[in-house]
């Protein structure tokens, strides 16, 4: 690991929007910190930001995905970006909500955003990009239209805003 930085990419911003077509809804876990997330600094380790959109990534798509497509389809992440904008420290009861974005091929964008429940002050923002693969083989692989219309929203209705 090295000290190299990175810019952080600009925020967006995410615009509920309804639709005929069957969508995946916004998706929410709640979580209280814990000691072993903390850093030398007394702040969430940004490790574990990275942890918590993952987590909240699977359990959303465990929720929304059609039957039988848990066993047959698996998802590995292309890109990952997260801005820090606040920390988290020890006891801080979160929500971390996460939504889907727009499809292009086989690259499925999914945003996060991190919460504290008190003041609800944004703490991180996230944009991941992934890649449906076969559960068995690895491989990348096409999904079927019930499940890019749940896992993806219209190019003209994915900017991200909320």
């Amino acid at each position: 690991m090295g000290s190299r930085r990175v810019a952080a990419a600009p925020p967006r911003a995410v615009v509920a929007v309804t639709s005929p077509i069957t969508r995946a809804p916004r998706y929410e876990l709640a979580h209280r910190v814990e000691a072993a997330e903390l850093d030398e600094r007394a702040h969430v380790n940004n490790v574990v930001y990275l942890h918590w959109v993952q987590h909240a990534a699977a359990a959303h798509w465990t929720n929304l995905a059609p039957h039988g497509a848990l066993t047959q389809i698996a998802w590995v992440a292309l890109r990952h970006e997260i801005d820090y904008l606040s920390p988290a420290v020890l006891g801080d009861q979160i929500v971390i909500r996460t939504w889907v974005g727009v499809a292009n091929g086989l690259s499925f964008e999914r945003f996060t955003e991190i919460r504290r429940r008190d003041d609800e002050r944004v703490l991180a923002r996230a944009r991941t990009l992934w890649c449906p693969v076969d559960a068995r083989t690895g491989k990348p692989q096409r999904v079927s239209a019930e499940v890019r219309a749940r896992c993806s929203v219209p190019a003209n209705e994915g900017n991200g805003d909320e």
